[in-house]
């Protein structure tokens, strides 16, 4: 009980009465007494500021107080979402979330920290001197969280808890952190492509461009916390409940994909190729169905993931097609009736425009008729043809078929190519571009150009994912873009042109003849630019485009080895797109019509 004093009880000790000489008391200040008067002023000064301060504070500040009591005792924790599934156009699993588990230590429960390191260092990135130093670092410092391991799966995190627990060690936490795991491993890497290990965001392929549907939304829990953080059994709960993420259908067809990288990486065995691509495409529908690049990579082991082995090459490497792009400067001129595949053209072993030689490889006769042409892969034909259809006319067709532009593909790193306008080309541009030169393209961009000849003249824009399921169930499909390039009677008349070259004796495409399916296609040969030099290298890219069966095309390949060379056992040189290219066409062909269902037409 507080007493509260009056100014006289307070001050009157300090005062003396004396008797002035009228007999009246008067009050003297003895010694000391200023010294006690201050003090007494403080007390009262004290007090009534703590007055004020109570009345402020309970009063004027009493709604901000509790605001500021609530933010401290309430505490926001996120609820990750499930991340959506990348399925194949079967609906197997490409890309999937599991159980996930991060492993943690709290140094200050561990009895024996070397004895801790010693048991769990097999299952760390890092080693026993690290662990025992960071455990013996969180004991002097009141450090109260190490590190183990990061996102492992359910069989490691048992086998973990399994060792702990044989080896008495208390202080060992298992931490739900959902998994991202490649159920296929290397099966269409780089299309799929690969998630950022600490958020699981995507940042490569198909994880990177369809990141927004396969996250979902996160949610919130509101919890009440004690003033040491931790969770009040019966204090309030406020649960916002996340959003999952949606479902990624892709046009991959998983046999034929893995047929494809198969094929590739034989190929690169067999030709000491230093990279290479593979696209199949169905040109009728513009869906992809494989996609395959060497270097090939484990999406499962990240240790061995780096930038360059996560590059989708056909859609990210340029190059200069070579003879694969003759076939648009025939298709254009006789959809413009300037020749007919009858048509007479000289062909002399070599032709000069301007200061540079233009030659055919190998000998041709002194003229061949436009099919001829294009079934020997003549250069001065070609450059003949061209001249007669002039650049416009050229560059527009160029443009029709989707050179110089991006195709549109749905995935992330595709680059345009490289088509200058008319008004940039020079007296050689358009001899050197009607033979695939001064003019770049991707696989996806050639294959694209094909599928216009195998779907009638129609360009439809290729595409990688044919649906997105929302959680709802809601399903958004793709609608690819199309155009006519073509009369229906020029692609058919450019599809038996393209059967000559690999079913006649003269054609560079002998070796893409398959046993139950008939094809069409064209090889090319170009050499490859030396930036450093500025000249071009005796390395080249080899090619070969085709399709089957030729009547009435089902798929499209393109097949694209980086620098082959070496030898076939029949005396081939390894480094034409004829010897090295063109078989790897007629075994992943042949592969995807079966898987495809589609019946034989070889007699």
């Amino acid at each position: 009980m507080v007493r509260f004093l009056s100014a006289t009880s307070l001050f009157g000790p300090f005062l003396a009465n004396v008797r002035d000489g009228r007999g009246m008391s008067a009050h003297i200040w003895k010694r000391g007494d200023f010294r006690l008067l201050l003090v007494g002023l403080v007390f009262i000064l004290a007090w009534g500021g703590i007055g004020y301060r109570l009345f402020d504070l309970q009063g004027n500040q009493a709604l901000a107080n509790a605001e500021i009591g609530f933010d401290q005792r309430i505490k926001t924790r996120s609820i990750d979402p499930p991340r959506g599934t990348i399925y194949d156009r079967d609906g197997v699993e490409l890309a999937m979330t599991i159980d996930g588990f991060n492993i943690v230590v709290d140094p200050m429960l561990l009895d024996d920290p070397a004895h801790a390191a010693s048991v769990l260092a097999p299952f760390s990135s890092k080693s026993y001197e690290e662990l025992a130093a960071e455990f013996e670092k969180g004991q002097a410092t009141g450090h109260r969280y190490a590190e183990i391991a990061m996102r492992v799966d359910t069989q490691t995190r048992d086998i973990v808890k399994a060792a702990v627990e044989d080896a008495g060690i208390k202080g060992v936490f298992y931490r739900d952190q959902p998994l991202r795991v490649y159920p296929a491993g290397s099966v269409a890497a780089q299309v799929i492509g690969l998630t950022r290990f600490d958020d699981n965001s995507g940042i490569e392929g198909l994880e990177r461009t369809f990141n927004s549907e396969l996250e979902g939304r996160p949610g919130r829990m509101i919890v009440e916390v004690s003033g040491r953080g931790r969770t009040i059994p019966q204090g309030e709960v406020l649960i916002e409940e996340s959003v999952a993420g949606s479902d990624v259908v892709t046009t991959i067809d998983r046999e034929i994909q893995f047929a494809a990288e198969q094929a590739l990486r034989k190929a690169i065995q067999k030709t000491s190729a230093i990279a290479g691509s593979i696209v199949v495409l169905l040109p009728e529908t513009g869906e992809v169905v494989a996609m395959a690049s060497w270097p090939g990579v484990d999406l499962n082991a990240r240790s061995d993931v780096s930038p360059e082995v996560l590059r989708n090459r056909a859609v990210a490497e340029v190059y200069e097609p070579g003879s694969t792009l003759k076939m648009v400067t025939i298709a254009a001129a006789l959809e413009e009736g300037i020749v007919t595949s009858k048509t007479p053209i000289d062909t002399p072993r070599s032709v000069t425009i301007g200061e540079f030689e233009y030659e055919d490889h190998g000998r041709n006769p002194e003229w061949m008729s436009v099919e001829d042409v294009l079934s020997r892969s003549s250069n001065v034909g070609t450059i003949e043809i061209q001249r007669r259809l002039g650049n416009e006319k050229h560059y527009e067709y160029l443009l029709a078929f989707g050179l110089g532009q991006p195709s549109g593909i749905d995935v992330a790193g595709e680059r345009h190519g490289t088509l200058d306008p008319t008004q940039a080309w020079t007296l050689t541009s358009g001899s050197s571009i009607a033979i695939g030169y001064a003019v770049g393209a991707t696989a996806l961009q050639m294959a694209a150009v094909y599928a216009t000849i195998a779907n009638d003249g129609v360009w439809t824009e290729p595409y990688l994912v044919s649906e997105i399921i929302k959680p709802n169930g809601d399903r958004i499909r793709t609608t690819p873009r199309t155009r006519r390039v073509l009369s229906p009677e020029t692609a058919a008349e450019m599809r038996r042109l393209l059967h000559r070259v690999v079913e006649t004796e003269s054609g560079t495409g002998r070796r893409a003849m398959m046993e139950d399916y008939t094809a069409g296609g064209k090889t090319g040969t170009s050499q490859k630019f030396d930036v450093d030099s500025g000249a071009y290298s005796d390395d080249t890219i080899a090619s070969f485009i085709g399709m089957a069966p030729f009547d009435d095309p089902r798929v499209v390949v393109v097949v694209v080895l980086d620098s082959p060379r070496g030898t076939h056992p029949d005396g081939a040189d390894l480094s034409l797109g004829g010897a090295s290219a063109a078989p790897v066409f007629a075994e992943i062909a042949q592969i995807a019509l079966h898987q495809l269902g589609v019946a034989p037409d070889r007699d």
